[in-house]
């Protein structure tokens, strides 16, 4: 349900991006972006981007808050180096850093507990996670796949072998 909503959010802020579009022959060389994705660790996260002509800093944030053990929270950002900056298709080749953290009810410990009538195991599953890593981000038409490969993660806690967000993101 949330993933049909996302892609239809998408799906209008795309078609009203094009709407409005105009072209201009003359360029500045600052570029900011604003979007919406989906991915791992952390489900859906809010982009946003500066840049100055090649060099492009992005910020991607999300959290959801469902109760007191079901919550997550993560926040990535990096620079990068922006290849093909006048085309429609753009390549960002950069570092970032990232941190998500999650915890969800784990039912089956609840039991345990309720049996045991104490304490024995937690009643929540978490994951927790802070690493830097090399990051390469393709875009076409503001349609966007980022794929960040952690070389060294802070926290050993279930580390994850790839992150990736896929989205769009509105230049302008």
């Amino acid at each position: 349900m949330l993933l049909k909503r996302l892609v239809i959010a998408v799906f209008l802020f795309f078609c009203t991006e094009n709407a409005l579009a105009k072209d201009d022959s003359v360029k500045s060389p600052w570029t900011f972006e604003a979007g919406l994705s989906a991915g791992r660790p952390t489900p859906i996260m809010l982009n946003a981007g500066v840049g100055y002509k090649n060099i492009f800093f992005k910020l991607m944030s999300g959290a959801m808050y469902f109760g007191t053990d079901d919550y997550w929270v993560g926040y990535h950002g990096g620079f990068a180096w922006r290849f093909f900056r006048e085309l429609p298709f753009t390549l960002d080749l950069g570092l970032g850093v990232g941190y998500a953290f999650a915890k969800a009810p784990n039912k089956i410990h609840k039991a345990l507990n309720r049996a045991n009538k104490r304490l024995i195991v937690r009643p929540y599953n978490y994951k927790e996670t802070l690493d830097i890593s090399p990051e390469i981000r393709a875009s076409i038409y503001g349609v966007f796949t980022d794929i960040s490969i952690p070389v060294h993660c802070f926290m050993k806690h279930d580390e994850p072998n790839i992150i990736w967000q896929i989205g769009y993101a509105y230049g302008f």
